[in-house]
């Protein structure tokens, strides 16, 4: 079969193809490809305007043609007859420097002519919630500190299951599921892999999980604060980089603080470095900062980061390392684009590797009680316009991460707080009206 999709088809039954890209806002676009096709979308791909999604294309452009990667296909363990296919964005026979899976790869195979292979991991937290999305699902999930409730998670066991049994059936190393801290919220665990591989299952993920929820009679979202006062949805990444086989980890020394070897360190030091930088790509919407700057939550912490610091095992850290030869980013929310986020991650540890950055002090404090203790750390940006200038600003991320993409998602994500900044709102007529 190998990477022959007609031969996947005939041998798994697959009747369609989703042939799959994912925009610079995270949107997943789709072309529904029946089988008898297959041959000629893999060898030409699937034409789609690429205006018509958030990319900074016009209508005049030619067809962006999405070539399926085989080496993703996955069938569909709750519909069979179709498979989904990440792909590959081309125009014109070139490369859409700005498509989030191209800008991935090439950061990628920069990466792996330094001798790094990075592997990743992520915890994409969710909200399961009623169609209207207005509240959470579980009408008596009411507890104060709900997190790994034994009853809320059983109310949920159907769709909790039904999720897990899939991701087991594919082989992804499915290891735990729990209600998360937050009322109606919950994470997935799958084991880590390959950079690439981990942003295919993240996408896949969220396409899963809201079809499973969709087929309950439930919503689910994976939006950074859906509800004000409870705990949001963080997609927290654990990092390592290998030897260029992928066999040997090089972040592991225990010899060294926390375990962490010095090229850990350097890498480390490139997420400290552009970290302000860094939240416009893995916090992208308004939304994302009324997670990380938030006041406390009902269960009593927002287990979201608001400065730059890190720690070993800390949870109130940016970046806290938990054990030896890795490193987990708390930065992220559930509104990140599976491939930019991995992509932002290499680009800015393969800096601080090769200018052999240094991550600065560790600090081993309760950040929510004593963090305003700490003198010097850089506070996150405050709102996404912050975010975006911090982005703008910094030069040498955004060289790496390619001009091309880099002043396409400026552009739209700059229209995106313009309108977001000129719409009205109550709260101003709450406040305003009378003055």
């Amino acid at each position: 079969m190998g990477n022959d999709l007609a031969a996947f088809a005939k041998e798994k039954g697959v009747k369609y193809f989703m042939i799959s890209y994912t925009d610079l806002f995270g949107g997943q676009r789709a072309k529904l490809v029946p089988a008898q096709a297959i041959a000629d979308m893999q060898r030409d791909g699937a034409g789609f305007a690429g205006f018509a999604t958030w990319l900074d294309l016009t209508p005049a452009h030619p067809d962006m043609l999405a070539v399926p990667d085989p080496a993703s296909v996955i069938q569909l363990p709750w519909k069979p007859d179709v498979a989904w296919v990440a792909a590959n964005c081309i125009m014109d026979d070139k490369s859409v420097e700005q498509a989030p899976r191209n800008t991935l790869k090439r950061l990628i195979a920069e990466a792996a002519g330094d001798g790094m292979h990075i592997k990743t991991g992520v915890e994409a937290e969710f909200f399961l919630i009623s169609p209207d999305g207005k509240t959470i699902s579980d009408e008596y999930d009411t507890a104060s500190k709900p997190c790994y409730d034994q009853q809320a998670v059983m109310r949920r066991y159907d769709v909790i299951a039904e999720i897990c049994d899939h991701m087991l059936a594919l082989g992804w190393g499915a290891y735990q599921n729990d209600h998360e801290d937050a009322n109606g919220q919950f994470e997935m665990n799958w084991a880590f892999d390959d950079a690439l591989a981990t942003a295919d299952k993240h996408s896949f993920f969220k396409f899963m999980v809201k079809s499973v929820a969709e087929k309950h009679g439930l919503r689910a979202t994976f939006m950074p604060k859906p509800f004000q006062g409870l705990t949001g949805n963080g997609c927290h990444a654990h990092i390592s980089v290998w030897d260029k086989d992928g066999k040997t980890n090089v972040f592991a020394d225990n010899a060294m603080e926390l375990g962490l070897s010095a090229k850990g360190r350097n890498f480390l030091g490139g997420i400290m470095k552009h970290a302000s930088a860094l939240a416009a790509i893995t916090n992208p919407t308004v939304n994302s900062y009324k997670r990380i700057n938030a006041p406390r939550t009902i269960s009593g912490a927002t287990w979201a980061p608001n400065t730059v610091t890190w720690t070993g095992n800390n949870r109130t850290h940016m970046v806290r390392v938990p054990g030896p030869g890795r490193f987990e980013l708390r930065l992220p929310d559930g509104a990140a684009n599976p491939y930019l986020l991995q992509a932002v991650i290499i680009a800015a540890g393969l800096d601080g590797v090769r200018s052999k950055a240094d991550p600065g002090r560790r600090y081993d404090i309760d950040m929510y009680q004593f963090g305003h203790t700490v003198e010097g750390a850089p506070k996150l940006p405050l709102n996404l316009l912050d975010a975006l200038r911090e982005f703008d600003n910094d030069k040498s991320l955004k060289t790496a991460l390619g001009e091309e993409f880099s002043s396409a998602y400026l552009k739209l994500k700059q229209q995106e707080w313009n309108s977001y900044a000129s719409h009205f709102t109550q709260w101003e007529r709450d406040h305003t009206l009378d003055i």
